[in-house]
């Protein structure tokens, strides 16, 4: 004969399973953090809680990258953040524009039943935020150092991968021009984008020789 056994229903009577009580408690501790999150301002480290449609996810915000009050840059992260195992993580979206009002606060664990992960999903195509470009900046040495003159600004790069590579070839042809530049990675600015040469419509190195006279 074979038992078949069965978890006795919530209403039941007698006090509830472990599981059962772990359960209810995460769920009130989301509760709490919801009502009660903790306080958050741009310039603060550490990750934060933001709202991805009816989801809320981890961000990672990007130092010194915020467009005043109102737009900062962040990476999404997987919940469990980088002890997450690599299977269970999400694709990798880069740097986007969040707008604060979309940031709950501080990010607490407690959040995590209300992530994608959570519900057994990836991160959606559209997440609604834009992507943060990137941008390389080369800059001319003075006197005061901690205010490089910037002589061109190339962006904005859609992947960090090719604003190092422009940033190297660049630095390589500037070694032997006898002239104090740099060129230097650095988050693309959207409010001044007028003042930002396309690298992918012009070769970066062209871009130097034309507009700093350095042959390439």
């Amino acid at each position: 004969m074979t038992r078949r056994l069965f978890r006795r229903c919530a209403t039941g009577p007698g006090p509830l399973a472990p599981e059962d009580q772990a359960a209810v408690a995460a769920f009130r501790a989301m509760l709490a953090a919801l009502r009660h999150p903790q306080p958050w301002t741009p310039g603060r480290t550490g990750d934060v809680a933001v709202r991805v449609g009816p989801f809320v996810e981890r961000a990672r915000p990007r130092p010194g990258d915020d467009r005043g009050p109102d737009t900062i840059a962040v990476a999404l992260q997987h919940p469990d953040g980088p002890a997450a195992p690599y299977a269970a993580r999400y694709r990798t979206r880069g740097w986007l524009r969040c707008e604060t009002a979309a940031i709950l606060g501080t990010w607490q664990s407690s959040y995590a039943l209300l992530t994608h992960a959570a519900a057994g999903q990836d991160l959606p195509d559209d997440v609604g935020m834009p992507p943060a470009h990137y941008a390389v900046h080369i800059e001319a040495s003075t006197p005061d150092t901690r205010h490089p003159t910037t002589v061109l600004r190339l962006g904005p790069y859609t992947q960090t991968g090719h604003t190092t590579w422009d940033a190297d070839r660049i630095n390589s042809a500037l070694a032997g021009c006898g002239r104090p530049l740099t060129a230097q990675p650095a988050p693309f600015d959207i409010d001044d984008r007028e003042r930002y040469a396309d690298p992918y419509e012009t070769d970066a190195l062209a871009l130097l020789a034309a507009t700093a006279g350095v042959p390439t």
